[in-house]
């Protein structure tokens, strides 16, 4: 839950009162579809619901944010070769990307220099920075950045330029694919809620929702959110994409 918060850029929110918040919406959930419906089963199955629904939120924000960030990255590199082969050392090249980078990058590079310049130490603050960025590009610029600080780097500046051209070419094709696959994802999770807003509905008509109160019913309830489940996950698993992952971390 660390992990997912720092990917999804959400500060100043511990996993344990992540938890406490899913735990409370699953109470809320539980308790008002139970007095509308009377049928615990269904209470419970909303409940689960409403109780992942954050975790669900901060994958999408997660990914968004992973997203956004690609997109900006290969300016943030040009603009960091260009820092650096104008003569600025490496820690004024990052810190000036909190003035000059792209938007959606500039908060963590602005902590970068206020890290740096409070305590002097350049990989302490490095740390930091991949810390708040929780990113695969971001792993390797600053993992870049490092080496050439201890062992220099006469290279640095071509090394840069290589890799906001490789971040183009990868951007390009990502976008081009995600755009076809778009609307398959969206029809997938228009059917799998379509039923449970269907029942929902039917929860504030008594006699229709009792009908799940049975030992049938609750088969039938449980049934259909193994069958949702399942079939949306493997249509996430057949059409995913390759993401990199924080080997560097």
């Amino acid at each position: 839950m660390t992990e997912l918060l720092l990917a999804a850029g959400v500060a100043g929110v511990a996993p344990w009162q992540l938890v406490g918040f899913c735990f409370l919406l699953f109470s809320l959930a539980t308790v008002t579809v139970l007095a509308a419906s009377g049928v615990a089963g269904i209470g419970v199955l909303f409940g689960l619901m409403a109780g992942f629904a954050p975790i669900v939120m901060l994958r999408g924000r997660a990914t968004h944010r992973r997203s956004t960030h690609a997109a900006m990255w290969p300016d943030a590199v040009d603009n960091l070769t260009s820092a650096v082969r104008a003569g600025l050392s490496l820690p004024d090249a990052l810190i000036q990307l909190g003035e000059r980078g792209p938007d959606e990058l500039r908060d963590p590079f602005v902590h970068f220099g206020h890290d740096y310049q409070s305590s002097g130490r350049f990989h302490q603050s490095l740390d930091l920075l991949k810390d708040r960025l929780a990113d695969p590009t971001g792993d390797r610029v600053v993992e870049a950045l490092r080496i050439a600080r201890d062992v220099g780097g006469g290279d640095l500046g071509r090394m840069l330029q290589s890799l906001s051209s490789f971040l183009r070419e990868d951007q390009r094709t990502r976008g081009e694919i995600e755009s076809r696959q778009s609307w398959t994802v969206t029809g997938a999770r228009l059917a799998v809620a379509a039923p449970w807003i269907v029942l929902l509905l039917m929860c504030f008509q008594g006699d229709a929702a009792r009908r799940f109160a049975s030992p049938t019913g609750l088969l039938i309830l449980g049934g259909g959110a193994l069958t949702c489940v399942v079939a949306y996950r493997l249509m996430l698993w057949i059409g995913r994409l390759p993401a990199e992952r924080r080997i560097l971390a």
